[in-house]
């Protein structure tokens, strides 16, 4: 792979998104969150809501890793359960679109799938609650009533999902290159600090 891909990971309340497309924007790239699922579902023929429906049930990890374990009774790869099915088209896209060319590529267990390979960086955000919380509510426009319980929630569903598809832990500084709490700079900073770090790993 002749390509640069940066994969980015993070917690709720992060700023993972934005900092994932200020960086695309700066180095000219496309990025991938959520829309590789439109992708997919164009690609195999899965529907783009099964697939989001899918991931949300990772909150309630045993039952997740429960429905993900039994198959349907087919044969090949018919006999993968819906989940399996979803990730391996997610597995085979990544690939896909790293290969295609230099990219910003937000959660999907991006690190994962590429692991191994020399061109990738993998980045990790993360932040103290207090900054999650002003960032979900000032940014993101969730109600304050509601932040704590959708932090937990989707952090939860975040690092179930990759717990089980990966065998590794979420968040564990040992899957990633560069790790950023970014409740101290902006995200300008952060952006800057992220291109200075692939830099010097492309010279060394």
């Amino acid at each position: 792979m002749k390509n640069r891909v940066i994969t980015i990971s993070r917690e709720f309340g992060s700023g993972g998104r934005l900092i994932g497309q200020k960086l695309a924007e700066k180095l000219g790239v496309p990025m991938y969150d959520k829309t590789i699922l439109d992708r997919i579902a164009e690609e195999n023929g899965f529907s783009r809501e099964m697939m989001e429906e899918a991931e949300k049930k990772a909150l309630h990890g045993f039952l997740y890793s429960l429905s993900s374990a039994f198959g349907t009774g087919e044969t090949g790869p018919e006999s993968l359960s819906l989940n399996e099915r979803f990730f391996l088209a997610q597995f085979d896209t990544i690939r896909e679109v790293a290969e295609e060319g230099s990219c910003v590529i937000v959660g999907r267990c991006a690190d994962y799938i590429l692991r191994g390979y020399p061109e990738v960086t993998n980045v990790f955000l993360y932040a103290e609650e207090e900054d999650k919380i002003k960032r979900a509510v000032e940014e993101y426009g969730v109600p304050e009533k509601d932040v704590k319980k959708i932090m937990h929630n989707t952090d939860k569903a975040r690092a179930n999902y990759y717990n089980y598809h990966t065998g590794r832990k979420w968040g564990d500084p040992v899957n990633y290159n560069l790790c950023i709490d970014t409740g101290y700079i902006g995200i300008d900073d952060i952006v800057d600090l992220i291109l200075f770090y692939v830099e010097r790993e492309i010279e060394r």
